[in-house]
């Protein structure tokens, strides 16, 4: 999936105010004259000059394109923050693409784009190849079923724990959906998906399964957040895992047509309680992330990674992010992060 906006403008000419006040004519000119002409030449040169840097460091004379690939969890979020800084600034233009946290880095990396989005922890040896990264907001990732599920309301009112879950996408020793709600009459198999991408939300779900890496899941393999809440929405004893973003319909704030998001049973004692039922809207888990009553993981910050200290008109981009830009974080359905964080990365890109 890939965004492009922008327009051309040319830009407005600009004269400086004494341009054509004097012309030599065929009188003779004294030496004061010549001094008054030089000094006002000067005073335009030096008020010209001086508009031209205010306007630069404004970003009136911001240009070019931003090239953006990576986690799926941050491309609405981030499609949003294309079009924003280009209606400040039309002569900036984006191209942005979605193709999962490993290809965001790889990109990066490789000089292919100017700043790859991922959704999961920046690693050592990524570091060493000259990996920056700040940290611009956070989401979740949660764990999904299909609503015509032959046990949903066991489900719903218990809960299903970590280790539980682990014994799906991890050992496979829990096969049926009798077994996760304790029922010997339910012989329905559980029908596991994953993702086929490298990505930060199966490395998140996987950490959160109890240390565990992306390659560790086991199931069929999806391509893509879309990909992935497909499968599940169109197989009753499907069970997945999606980014807050596309398990929630931007419009309503509920569940995606055809999946119900499976709540977890954090304190593991078979039922889902009170303070743990938080997942029939996206507002009421966004502020269960806030407040950190949903763990991390499986909320996490998500990032942008430049090939180096970025400079010019991709670190301008960063700083309005970090800055300005966050005021649309919590519109667009995501989490802000605590003010400490944002301020760090602000150091950061000095």
């Amino acid at each position: 999936m890939t965004m492009s906006l922008g327009f051309r403008f040319e830009e407005e000419r600009r004269h400086l105010p004494m341009e054509g006040a004097f012309k030599e004519g065929g009188m003779r000119r004294s030496y004061w004259s010549r001094q008054v002409i030089t000094v006002l030449i000067g005073l335009a040169i030096a008020i010209g000059g001086c508009q031209k840097a205010t306007e630069q460091e404004e970003g009136a004379e911001l240009r070019g394109t931003v090239r953006v690939s990576g986690a799926w969890a941050l491309y609405p979020m981030m499609v949003r923050w294309g079009e924003e800084f280009h209606n400040i600034y039309p002569q900036v233009t984006f191209d942005i693409s979605a193709g999962g946290a490993g290809k965001g880095m790889a990109d990066a990396l490789g000089g292919l784009v100017d700043i790859g989005m991922v959704s999961r922890e920046i690693y050592p040896e990524e570091i060493k190849q000259g990996a920056f990264w700040v940290p611009v907001t956070k989401d979740a990732v949660v764990a999904t079923v299909n609503e015509d599920n032959p046990v949903l309301q066991d489900l719903l009112g218990r809960g299903m724990s970590q280790e539980i879950l682990e014994g799906i996408w991890i050992t496979g020793d829990i096969t049926t959906w009798g077994e996760v709600v304790g029922r010997s009459d339910v012989a329905y198999e559980i029908h596991i998906y994953t993702r086929s991408d490298a990505c930060g939300a199966a490395q998140t779900w996987a950490h959160y399964l109890g240390g565990y890496a992306q390659e560790d899941l086991i199931g069929l393999a999806v391509y893509g957040d879309p990909g992935l809440a497909e499968a599940v929405s169109q197989d009753p004893l499907g069970i997945g895992y999606n980014n807050l973003n596309f398990a929630y319909a931007a419009a309503t704030g509920k569940p995606v047509a055809g999946i119900k998001i499976l709540p977890l049973d954090l304190n593991a004692n078979g039922r889902l309680d009170e303070e743990e039922s938080f997942y029939e809207t996206k507002g009421e888990l966004m502020e269960a992330i806030a407040t950190g009553i949903y763990p991390s993981p499986p909320a996490r910050a998500l990032n942008l990674v430049t090939p180096g200290q970025p400079t010019g008109l991709t670190r301008a981009f960063m700083v309005w992010i970090l800055t300005e830009g966050q005021r649309y974080v919590e519109e667009v359905g995501y989490i802000p992060l605590p003010k400490e964080h944002l301020e760090e990365g602000l150091r950061k890109l000095e």
